[in-house]
């Protein structure tokens, strides 16, 4: 798709739809979980507030779940796959909730510890400045189909914060969040929505 040279960036940040794993709280990074009828029935729900976008660029994690739902919401045709889109890598911790994190590591925090045999918050802090870096070399109106955990990196990321502060900033499934810049201060990155759903 052609960049509109003249259009502000606008980075538009598409959570999946629910998953089963989701759903129970499972992390789930590598693992290809499909979306349950309810997921399906979220992706789709995001096609009337995506269509009215003329989107220069759309793309997608490599992760099925992602990929499905950006078919779903309508803009699967002309999507590209994006690698660094791809959830956090759990290692040791892929299939496992929060609290059975915790019982082998007490007040464990993906955003403060990372994951055994995975990426640290410093390698995904790293991962998303460099999407991000390749991101500002678009323009308009730009779709990312992606994840919770690095959804909310992106997010804090684009405005400067560490990566640390990410898990204050909740994604629930298919929703829709905007990074964009100030529109007086054309220098100043700034979330101009977040975890926005579609409304009945």
């Amino acid at each position: 798709m052609p960049d509109a040279p003249n259009a502000p960036l606008q980075l538009f940040i598409i959570r999946h739809g629910e998953t089963e794993w989701s759903l129970s709280g499972r992390h789930t990074g590598i693992s290809e979980i499909p979306l349950t009828p309810r997921g399906e029935d979220e992706a789709r729900a995001l096609a009337p507030m995506l269509r009215r976008i003329a989107f220069t660029h759309v793309l997608t994690s490599p992760r099925q779940r992602a990929r499905r739902t950006c078919e779903l919401a309508g803009l699967g045709g002309g999507a590209e796959i994006e690698p660094d889109l791809a959830e956090w890598l759990y290692g040791d911790y892929e299939g496992l909730t929060s609290t059975e994190i915790k019982t082998r590591q007490p007040g464990w925090e993906v955003f403060a510890n990372g994951c055994p045999g995975g990426e640290t918050p410093d390698q995904v802090a790293v991962r998303a400045d460099r999407l991000l870096q390749k991101l500002r070399g678009l323009s308009g109106a730009v779709a990312l189909f992606t994840h919770g955990h690095i959804g909310r990196s992106l997010g804090v990321r684009w405005i400067g914060l560490p990566i640390g502060v990410a898990g204050r900033f909740w994604l629930r499934t298919a929703s829709v969040s905007i990074l964009a810049y100030d529109p007086d201060h054309r220098d100043v990155p700034v979330i101009a929505l977040w975890n926005e759903i579609p409304r009945a």
